[in-house]
């Protein structure tokens, strides 16, 4: 039997992988932190003590199940920094005479292996995840031919094939999509349950990481870290939301709100996303638990929710790969501006932004909307770079892995692909965040004002966004009434708002 060198990166920490029910003889199990992986951009320090501190306990669990598991930490005198290096370096030491490892989920990543698979002279194999509903190939295939890939298309006939929601061939509730009535501002109708309780002291985890020179940005509070890092805390995270927040967690899951983080979303992404818990999992107990629930939880709380774990994320992960490398590419508007200097503070008067980067950079958190809707919406409206834009969010969020990230943010949030993934560009003026938020009521611009010293500047942005593309836009049938709209205003009227756009875009690291 050869002697075998298993790879588990850290965002594969499956227990319930099939590798764990095999014979554990002849097997080396390798785990490592790497400065390629700290360093490729620059990621908020709860993102990466969250990682290594869930690698390591992954570690533990395998040396305590009787596994051959080595670990190499970040500071560790014979750690290169470098996957391919220190790869050989374990094969030479070991005596490997067989490497194998599971299909990573960054396209880099997985050029990386399969190239160092065919340099070395020993035999190798990969494995899947076995984590997600789908494969790779999945959602390219079941587009094939088509330009554009349409989530709903995809998202029913992901019901029908895993029995999700259903009855018999037909959707529960007789619709297949609950959005509309999942729209809701909060204003303190019903209390926010406490978070799930979960406590670490990570202070030396935190210390090694700044001895080594990995540059971070962002908060953390060593003594108190709040990220799941064991399957054990994802679960009882899945338990809470689905037992406390899922009752209203569809009604107010687009909400903004400065008093709570959270509200009633899940936080399960980060445990998702390292793996320590599936996507079918999460699926199976929500709808088992509406089951038994119905007068308790609406049908449109379910579904929205479901809808976002068996639907939105397979379909992105299926873009992803049915796209990349070109996909990291694409550049639909050719946007060429830098993110503002408070992207990387969130010292700004604008009330929104400054509330979702703060957050942001004290939490390593936002919710949808407040990556959508307004850090998103605004760094469009300021005609930004994708490349910047993709960077900070890779960075900033606990849960960004570029797969996830980038199919989000240059597709959905940035229509940078030209509307592979979303059929019209996500922006808006003040009103939409006024009338889904408390910001505006703390700002120093005016929400209903377009031009004018106080005059909010989503507002003049959102007009002169419109102008500027209407050569690419203008046959864009969801955004024809914008342009209708546009066309009605006085020429006096356009040229007003077409300068205050100007000078917010000359003068926007001042706002």
């Amino acid at each position: 039997m050869k002697k075998t060198l298993r790879l588990i990166l850290g965002d594969q920490l499956n227990m319930q992988h099939s590798w764990y029910n095999e014979k554990k003889t002849n097997k080396i199990y390798i785990l490592m932190e790497l400065r390629q992986e700290t360093d490729y951009v620059t990621h908020h320090i709860q993102k990466v003590v969250g990682f290594f501190q869930a690698m390591r306990n992954f570690h533990q669990w395998l040396v305590k199940e009787g596994f051959e598991a080595h670990y190499i930490k970040i500071n560790d005198q014979d750690n290169s920094g470098s996957l391919k290096k220190n790869l050989n370096t374990l094969i030479s030491k070991h005596s490997i005479e067989h490497f194998e490892y599971q299909l990573p989920d960054e396209y880099r990543l997985d050029q990386e292996l399969s190239q160092f698979c065919q340099d070395i002279d020993i035999s190798s194999k990969v494995y899947d995840t076995e984590h997600f509903y789908t494969s790779r190939e999945a959602l390219g295939n079941f587009f094939k031919g088509k330009k554009q890939f349409l989530m709903e298309t995809f998202y029913r006939m992901m019901r029908k094939k895993h029995n999700v929601l259903m009855r018999d061939n037909d959707p529960v509730g007789d619709q297949w999509n609950f959005d509309k009535q999942n729209r809701n501002k909060y204003k303190g109708e019903v209390p926010i349950p406490k978070p799930y309780s979960i406590s670490h002291d990570v202070s030396d985890l935190v210390e090694e990481i700044a001895s080594s020179g990995c540059k971070t940005m962002g908060k953390i509070d060593p003594t108190n870290f709040r990220l799941p890092t064991n399957r054990e805390e994802s679960i009882g995270i899945l338990e809470h939301f689905i037992t406390k927040l899922l009752p209203h967690f569809g009604t107010y899951q687009d909400a903004l709100y400065t008093e709570d983080y959270y509200l009633f979303h899940s936080q399960l992404s980060f445990a998702l996303n390292t793996k320590m818990i599936s996507p079918g999992e999460v699926v199976n107990k929500t709808e088992n638990s509406w089951q038994q629930r119905k007068d308790e939880v609406s049908l449109a709380q379910v579904e929205g929710f479901i809808r976002q774990i068996l639907g939105w994320r397979e379909f992105m992960r299926g873009i992803y790969w049915a796209k990349m490398p070109g996909y990291k590419t694409e550049n639909y508007f050719r946007h060429t501006r830098k993110l503002p200097d408070f992207f990387w503070t969130g010292n700004t008067k604008m009330k929104c932004l400054e509330h979702s980067i703060k957050q942001s950079l004290d939490t390593g958190y936002a919710h949808h909307i407040q990556r959508l809707m307004v850090t998103g919406n605004f760094a469009l409206l300021n005609l930004t770079d994708p490349d910047e834009v993709d960077a900070w969010y890779l960075g900033i969020y606990n849960d960004a892995i570029e797969w996830v990230e980038i199919t989000n943010t240059r597709g959905m949030s940035q229509f940078a692909d030209g509307g592979i993934v979303g059929t019209k560009p996500y922006i808006s003026s003040a009103n939409y965040i006024q009338k889904m938020s408390n910001y505006c009521q703390q700002c120093s611009y005016s929400a209903k004002k377009k031009t004018g010293k106080d005059a909010c500047p989503f507002n003049s942005l959102y007009w002169n966004f419109y102008d500027q593309h209407r050569d690419v836009l203008g046959k864009n049938q969801r955004v024809a009434m914008m342009y209708r709209t546009w066309d009605k205003k006085s020429p006096k009227e356009r040229e007003e708002l077409l300068q205050q756009a100007d000078y917010y875009l000359q003068n926007i690291d001042t706002l």
